[in-house]
């Protein structure tokens, strides 16, 4: 079956907007070192461009969970795939996501990362679906706020394929 795409955010647009949270989580952080911790795979090219957007003092994580599969709607199941590799006990932690859409995902993250300790925790998204929102969240810094259509490119995908597509893109035909 071939699949349709149809340009939601241009990669100008995405550029810009991930300029502008660099510029409002700069003006938010401290001297200390701020942890954004990447949620893998969907929020790596996010990540990257979000981490040279930020002039203040960071440092990257990385940490897998799932909680989709191959499927296009969260299982309500969350697992930790790759935990971090450092303590985050009294440290500035960001949590950057690619899309947060029901809250399950963020919420289990939230609540594992506070056992930890951290000196505090904000939430970076470049996209929010606000329409699937099964739990509430709390999120610091909202790139876009997108309807509820299912959308790939920028780093997201539909089982593994179109995160190499510089724009974010709803794709049809699923």
């Amino acid at each position: 079956m071939r699949h349709q795409l149809r340009t939601l955010i241009t990669a100008k647009r995405i550029r810009a907007r991930i300029a502008e949270m660099g510029r409002e989580i700069d003006a938010d952080s401290s001297d200390e070192p701020l942890y954004l911790i990447s949620v893998l795979k969907g929020s790596f090219v996010f990540l990257a461009d979000l981490s040279r957007a930020i002039k203040s003092h960071a440092r990257i994580e990385f940490m897998a969970i799932s909680s989709y599969g191959r499927d296009k709607t969260t299982s309500g199941q969350v697992k930790v795939l790759k935990d971090l590799d450092v303590s985050i006990e009294s440290r500035h932690v960001l949590i950057v996501e690619d899309i947060i859409d029901s809250g399950i995902t963020l919420n289990y993250l939230l609540r594992l990362f506070q056992q930890r300790h951290p000196k505090s925790i904000r939430v970076a998204t470049l996209l929010d679906k606000p329409e699937r929102r099964l739990q509430p969240v709390d999120v610091d810094y909202v790139g876009f706020t997108i309807p509820d259509e299912f959308v790939v490119g920028y780093g997201l995908d539909y089982a593994e394929d179109y995160r190499n597509l510089p724009d974010i893109c709803v794709l049809s035909g699923i």
